[in-house]
């Protein structure tokens, strides 16, 4: 094979690289659970708190969480938006809140190159699920 052949195949090859890396999904959030409590002074209710990282680049897909989640950014830089509101930008020290009938439309680390960490309380019906997706 020539030299200019070689070249081009290797190009080709580099560029179907790059276009698969262009075409793939968003790292997803790492969700370590830290806590789960029930309430007894609010009958069927839970508190739930977990930690949750996203690596760099890392998106949440569209979805609500049918409970009062409160937001606290421990590291990094965080974009939260539901659905009607701002996207608002979140660092170190900085709080959220989400009602149960929001729609949590943003939920990304603002950096492509550094993790972000946050921990959430959930105050929900026992047994339900932290995440659901919104179609």
């Amino acid at each position: 094979m020539s030299c200019l052949k070689r070249m081009s195949a290797a190009l080709l090859m580099l560029a179907g690289v790059q276009m698969g890396i262009a075409n793939a999904a968003p790292p997803q959030a790492i969700v370590t659970p830290v806590m789960e409590v029930p309430l007894k002074d609010y009958p069927g209710k839970e508190a739930q708190m977990i930690m949750v990282e996203y690596p760099p680049g890392a998106a949440d897909p569209v979805h609500r969480h049918h409970a009062h989640g409160f937001i606290y950014v421990l590291e990094g830089s965080i974009v939260m938006q539901v659905r009607g509101g701002k996207a608002v930008t979140l660092t170190p020290g900085q709080s959220f809140h989400e009602g149960p009938d929001d729609v949590h439309t943003v939920g990304r680390n603002a950096s492509q190159t550094e993790p972000a960490r946050f921990l959430v309380l959930l105050l929900k019906n026992e047994g339900a699920p932290i995440l659901v997706p919104e179609h």
